[in-house]
């Protein structure tokens, strides 16, 4: 029997070049949308979730992202005799998200090498989350969550989550081909990488968003390296696509990649909208610009 889904992993090793100079001392992760890191959104919407064990895979130039979910002694005592409670609420929330592991990832050999470097943290039949927090995820049920809910309706079958984009983007990302729809849900008859529009099969891409089974690891062990010479994980699931199969699941929420500098400002401006404190005065400067 499957366990339920308690353990995610966070594949966060990469350099950020598309953010540099910021991302030369300071993580791409840590880069604040609100108030808040970039990681945090993930990790808050994976403890939504149900996720209680988060898994870093991490390199060793990111020291801050270990202090950021760790105790804070000195800085909550100051806020105590200076009875700012809500600063130290905000401050001890991190503790409460889940239980922390980190990983060293030593050299940046592909999203399936990352996967690969948690899997002696995932027991065997055990199926876990795979979160990219490049990708926030604003939503009333939270993503994961409705990938979990998915699975658990179909044999906890893996699945991936999915979005729908103009035929002229399908070259950024992972697109599916399917055999069968119910609803939202596809079944996955193949996953292609960055296809050329008028080779993509349909214009359904892949989200940062995957449950997965342990069986993954047997077949990125013996993976050779694909595209860059990096293990790819998306030739990985294609191998899950004929045993046990896999499920795209399209998703209700908005995305934001927060890879890039586009992505990034729409995420500020939408998780600003939602703000009680800024809202208003926020779209009073939108509508001046």
């Amino acid at each position: 029997m499957i366990k339920k889904v308690k353990k995610a992993i966070f594949p966060i090793a990469g350099l950020g070049t598309r953010f540099l100079p910021a991302t030369k001392s300071v993580p791409k992760e840590m880069l604040t949308v609100l108030d808040r890191p970039v990681l945090e959104w993930s990790v808050i919407e994976a403890s939504k979730s149900g996720i209680e064990e988060m898994i870093f895979v991490t390199s060793s130039k990111k020291n801050s992202i270990i202090e950021h979910f760790d105790n804070s002694p000195l800085l909550e005592e100051i806020l105590r005799k200076k009875k700012k409670s809500k600063e130290l609420k905000s401050i001890q929330f991190q503790n409460t998200l889940g239980n922390f592991t980190f990983i060293l990832q030593d050299k940046p050999k592909g999203l399936g090498h990352a996967v690969q470097c948690a899997s002696n943290l995932i027991d065997d039949n055990e199926n876990f989350m795979v979160i990219l927090p490049d990708d926030i995820i604003l939503s009333d049920q939270p993503a994961t969550q409705q990938l979990i809910k998915v699975s658990e309706n179909n044999n906890s079958c893996p699945v991936i989550a999915l979005e729908t984009v103009g035929k002229k983007e399908v070259s950024k990302y992972g697109v599916i081909d399917y055999k069968k729809r119910i609803g939202n849900s596809f079944k996955i008859s193949k996953l292609v990488e960055k296809p050329e529009a008028k080779e993509a099969p349909s214009n359904l891409t892949v989200v940062g968003r995957y449950l997965l089974c342990s069986k993954i690891f047997k077949v990125l062990k013996n993976l050779k390296p694909g595209m860059n010479n990096e293990i790819q994980l998306t030739d990985a699931l294609n191998y899950l696509i004929k045993d046990p199969g896999i499920l795209g699941h399209r998703f209700k929420g908005n995305r934001f990649d927060c890879g890039n500098k586009l992505g990034f400002i729409q995420a500020n401006l939408s998780f600003g909208m939602q703000d009680k404190e800024i809202s208003r005065n926020l779209k009073g400067l939108i509508e001046k610009l």
